[in-house]
């Protein structure tokens, strides 16, 4: 029985991941930003509250990780103060766009759906993993022939 690759919802701001909680370093990896960037801005914006753990850890839901781009989107790509961001926040918080996640961020959650699928094929056809390839999963792409060459192998 094939595994299911993990699903990813960009829907929402572009946050690639089905997580419905976030720590704080992986919400400064999504936006971009340092995380002493976040809890500034938590102290700067009253709608920005993210919870704590039993631990004290802050613990940011998937809104909060939305507002924290769309607070992003107003001070980097706007160029708003903190004092225009807040107020066009209390204005329409629907109106506002969000700044799309760090590049960085969606370069690696591209390349890890990428191996999952890679994976996935690899379990379809009943292939064993291959350390050398999965150092650079783009390899067995290119060693089989693209993925039209690993399905044609596959049916023989």
């Amino acid at each position: 029985m094939a595994k299911r690759a993990k699903t990813t919802d960009t829907s929402a701001g572009g946050i690639a991941s089905d997580k419905l909680y976030f720590k704080i370093g992986e919400v400064a990896e999504i936006a971009g930003v340092e995380p002493h960037v976040l809890r500034f801005w938590e102290e700067s914006f009253s709608a920005l509250k993210p919870s704590r753990s039993r631990s004290r850890q802050r613990v940011y839901r998937r809104r909060d990780v939305e507002l924290v781009l769309k607070i992003k989107g107003l001070l980097y790509l706007e160029k708003m103060t903190i004092a225009g961001a807040r107020r066009r926040l209390r204005e329409d918080l629907d109106g506002v766009s969000s700044a799309p996640p760090d590049p960085v961020y969606q370069a690696r959650t591209s390349a890890a759906a990428v191996a999952d699928e890679i994976a996935a094929i690899r379990e379809i056809l009943g292939r064993p993993a291959d350390p050398a390839i999965d150092a650079d999963p783009l390899a067995l792409l290119r060693r089989r022939g693209g993925v039209a060459g690993i399905l044609a192998r596959g049916r023989g």
